[in-house]
């Protein structure tokens, strides 16, 4: 018992004369950041001016339908709208934490009219009972405040304060990953309406070959055999048509929950339009902590963390409350305010758990494994983000040279097909040649629109992953 005593006057005392704050103050976590990024050729780097500033980054990409479904989903986004509200509620928390540093006032009047019993037990043996019926009449204010010693009150306001700007970020991070999503659905969409287009164009042409050979054949210059070929032909092509439309409708439900639209309710009118990346500025490494909203949500969660351990921390140490009281009470609304009926108190409150089975240690401990969590959180954050941008610049260094070639296999394929076609007018081939011919020429016009939506949807990546885009004030 000495001990827990001797324990008991050491915090007190500590708190009263050093003013002590529980807990260890708040240090960001180390990340791990390199000191460049992996830029192969043809990539160019480029360096964000310090004076940038986020914008609405779809924009670069200059397409209005974009930028007006954006808009949209801004508007109108159940998603965003929830995080907003979480912002709000935390803010609101952040508000009644805050309250504790302020002393609390409080009124209170009473009026009641009552019987005393006669028959109730005696308070003295030498005065007797008596049953009165009297009116009591009593008006009264309060004050209270806690002495915030041991810096419990003020850990949780910086646990609240840490939680209002966590949830102010994840309000950016959502607003940036609707915006992506939305990008990442519409470039598909695209993509898939420059495939449709280049397989409508191609069954323009099949259909133009199946009436030639068939004309062909009626003259005796082709067989039935090369008409089936090229009916084969046209038939494959028209499946992959059915399946490409199946995978657009997907991509324009996608895009109409997106932006806050029933999906029956919902249309984009096919286009088939070449769209080209925009220039991304990379910046250094360490820029990706202060760009990503997610990142720094992660690290106002390791603060927030950190803060619990000392309102945990802070159990140790007394809880002092210093409170007062002042007012009138009577029994008749006549003398209420007269000098007799003043009454006031003073006081103060100490609170000291001497013994709790471990349960401050315990709440410590858990409060440090949270705090471990979340910083080991904030790391593998970094780490993803690191990550996502490596891919990014990779993979549009690759698709920007596979493009090239791309093209270089299309002249090619265009080339041979009308090599083909007139070998086989010449009677110098057989019509396999001609079909060959085109199932190639449909693959590389496919194959290019397929790797113009891929460099598209790998810049949206790219620009999620740097934490979105920077444009000049």
């Amino acid at each position: 018992m000495r001990r827990v005593r001797r324990r008991f006057v050491i915090a007190a005392s500590a708190a009263v004369l050093a003013g002590c704050v529980a807990g260890p103050d708040y240090r960001k976590p180390a990340a791990p950041v390199p000191p460049s990024w992996k830029v192969p050729a043809p990539w160019r780097e480029t360096q964000p001016a310090d004076q940038q500033t986020k914008g609405p980054w779809w924009q670069r990409f200059g397409d209005p339908v974009l930028d007006e479904l954006q808009q949209q989903a801004q508007r109108n986004s159940p998603t965003l709208a929830l995080a907003a509200a979480r912002l709000t509620q935390a803010r609101a928390a952040l508000s009644g934490t805050a309250a504790a540093l302020l002393p609390q006032l409080g009124v209170a009047e009473r009026a009641s009219r009552q019987k005393i019993s006669a028959n109730r037990p005696l308070t003295n043996y030498n005065s007797s009972n008596f049953s009165t019926v009297q009116n009591e009449l009593a008006l009264s204010m309060s004050i209270s405040y806690e002495l915030d010693l041991a810096g419990r009150v003020q850990r949780s306001v910086e646990g609240a304060q840490a939680t209002a700007e966590q949830l102010a970020a994840d309000l950016q991070n959502t607003r940036l990953v609707l915006a992506a999503d939305l990008a990442a659905g519409y470039f598909n969409l695209r993509s898939i309406d420059a495939e449709l287009d280049v397989v409508e164009r191609s069954l323009a042409l099949q259909r133009r070959a199946l009436e030639l050979v068939s004309a062909r054949r009626d003259l005796g210059g082709a067989s039935g055999f090369d008409v089936a070929q090229q009916q084969a032909l046209l038939d494959a092509t028209l499946v992959q048509l059915e399946l490409l439309r199946r995978q657009r409708g997907q991509f324009e439900n996608a895009i109409a929950t997106l932006t806050g639209t029933p999906a029956p309710q919902f249309a984009l009118r096919p286009e088939a339009r070449e769209l080209a990346p925009p220039a991304v500025p990379l910046g250094l490494p360490s820029e990706l902590l202060e760009r990503r909203p997610d990142i720094a949500a992660a690290e106002r969660a390791v603060a927030a963390a950190n803060a619990q351990i000392g309102v945990a921390s802070a159990g140790y140490y007394p809880s002092i409350t210093l409170g007062g009281s002042g007012g009138v009470d009577s029994r008749a609304l006549s003398s209420l305010f007269e000098a007799p009926s003043l009454l006031w108190s003073l006081g103060l409150s100490a609170v000291q758990t001497l013994f709790d089975g471990g349960r401050v240690q315990a709440n410590i401990e858990a409060a440090r494994a949270a705090h471990g969590a979340a910083s080991e959180n904030y790391r593998r954050v970094v780490l993803i983000a690191m990550q996502e941008v490596q891919d990014g610049i990779v993979g549009l260094s690759t698709l920007e040279r596979a493009a090239t070639q791309s093209a270089l296999a299309l002249a090619s394929a265009r080339r041979v097909h009308l090599l083909a076609t007139a070998r086989y007018e010449g009677g110098a081939s057989g019509y396999l040649d001609v079909i060959t011919a085109q199932q190639a020429l449909l693959a590389s016009e496919r194959q290019a629109a397929q790797l113009r939506g891929q460099r598209l949807l790998t810049s949206v990546f790219l620009i999620k992953a740097l934490g979105g885009d920077w444009q000049r004030l």
